[in-house]
């Protein structure tokens, strides 16, 4: 028994010309129907399914005609939805037809003619000659090329770069979807609550001791990069959540089963904010600060002597940038004090003797006049004096940094090849403290 009406055989069949049809034959053709019917609606939900639709239609029909190789229908190729009217003709006899849209005559008459279109052209251009792409209106631009390096390229990409590049709103999907254990998360969490956990001594130094020894880690390593990078961000008046990052920082370097090299760019802008910042922890003892920017150049050193066989040009462009701030005279002393740290960090006493030495004399003078003011740079002018004379302690041969060599007088020319070589302040603040060792090491240096 077909689904299919052998009734609509019957009526096709009369329509051609053929007449008394046996019952035997109108079954099997009305089952050959629904076969063939079903074969085609198959082949169209294919196309249906390979378009990303949920809607059937007409183009679907056709494609799949074309498939089975089969001539398509005409007259059905539209996107609009088809509606369909009912007309009877008579009892128990219902028409089904395709309703026409109405159109207005007069409106369709009085409505503008539509563009001529334009005649299809085909130019060809130089993309680039030589590797080097010409300047011509086909091309981008230099100022095309900067916003497309200004660009938002991640979720937690810099919101104000992609503002800038008249990209705000725009979504970008990362290339790469992490997915972390819930172990892992909770790891994740347990660490970072200890290390801003404020109350427990012990509790902070348990994850900073699992952070810094346990192996398995690697999947967490960007996440706790980006998380420094927020804090130190958003926290710059909390000290003690500078502090606590920095020692996060450490101890991901200082693990040796994690592979870190990645990820030094993104760590390295984080320690030098907390080495050479301007303000660091709001209202917070010049005490903690100092010790913040020194624990900040400790990280600094490790970081230079640990990756710098990676990248050769990481020590000169860390060199550079705590030189940079050295050299600035309108920076606070605090943030002279921790360039001075970053370049013994970083370069050794190769760094004192080429970067730092030729220009005290300059820096001198800008000392003197920080340590004549009663104000809040006296004791920051201070400290840095306190560490220019430990750091330029190290030129001398097998000596520590902060130690005194022998004491004695100076005589008057050591004195003047001393002056010649920091500047007559500093000469007479080494000189008062009769350290001759340091001296010679200076004018020999």
């Amino acid at each position: 028994m077909s689904v299919w009406n052998p009734d609509n055989i019957r009526d096709v069949a009369e329509s051609v010309g053929i007449v008394n049809l046996n019952n035997d034959v109108t079954e099997n053709l009305a089952r050959d129907v629904e076969y063939r019917i079903a074969q085609v609606l198959e082949e169209a939900l294919k196309f249906m399914r390979h378009g990303r639709r949920t809607l059937l239609t007409t183009q679907d029909i056709a494609h799949a005609l074309r498939v089975l190789d089969v001539e398509p229908l005409y007259g059905y190729e539209t996107t609009r939805p088809l509606r369909f009217g009912e007309a009877s003709l008579g009892p128990g006899q219902p028409l089904f037809y395709v309703e026409d849209e109405e159109v207005d005559f007069e409106k369709l008459i009085n409505a503008p003619l539509p563009k001529v279109p334009r005649e299809i052209a085909f130019t060809a251009h130089w993309l680039a000659v030589e590797g080097v792409q010409p300047s011509i209106p086909q091309n981008p631009t230099a100022a095309d090329s900067r916003n497309l390096e200004l660009m938002s390229k991640g979720p937690n990409a810099n919101s104000t770069l992609a503002a800038m590049s008249g990209n705000g709103n725009v979504a970008v999907k990362p290339l790469v979807k992490h997915v972390l254990s819930k172990e892992l998360q909770l790891y994740f969490e347990k660490v970072c609550g200890a290390f801003l956990d404020e109350c427990s001594e012990e509790y902070r130094t348990s994850g900073y001791s699992s952070l810094r020894e346990d192996p398995g880690l690697h999947q967490l390593v960007p996440y706790f990069v980006q998380f420094i990078s927020e804090k130190v961000t958003h926290g710059m008046k909390d000290i003690f959540v500078l502090t606590q990052v920095m020692r996060m920082a450490e101890a991901l370097v200082q693990n040796q089963s994690l592979y870190v090299d990645p990820y030094v760019a993104s760590l390295v802008p984080s320690i030098l904010t907390c080495l050479i910042g301007r303000q660091l922890g709001g209202n917070a003892d010049l005490s903690e600060q100092l010790a913040l920017r020194d624990l900040a150049g400790s990280i600094l050193g490790l970081i230079a002597r640990k990756y710098s066989h990676a990248s050769h040009t990481l020590k000169p462009r860390l060199a550079r940038t705590c030189l940079k701030t050295f050299l600035d005279p309108s920076k606070p002393f605090g943030a002279h004090y921790g360039a001075i740290i970053g370049l013994h960090a970083v370069g050794g006493v190769e760094a004192v003797r080429v970067l730092i030495l030729p220009n005290l004399p300059t820096y001198g003078s800008l000392l003197q006049e920080g340590l004549a003011d009663e104000g809040a740079r006296r004791p920051e002018a201070e400290k840095v004096l306190e560490l220019l004379v430990g750091v330029l302690g190290t030129l001398r041969e097998g000596g520590p940094a902060l130690a005194n060599g022998h004491h004695g007088t100076v005589t008057d020319d050591l004195q003047t090849q001393l002056t010649n070589r920091v500047g007559e302040f500093l000469a007479g603040q080494i000189s008062e403290g009769g350290d001759v060792q340091l001296a010679h090491a200076i004018v020999d240096a």
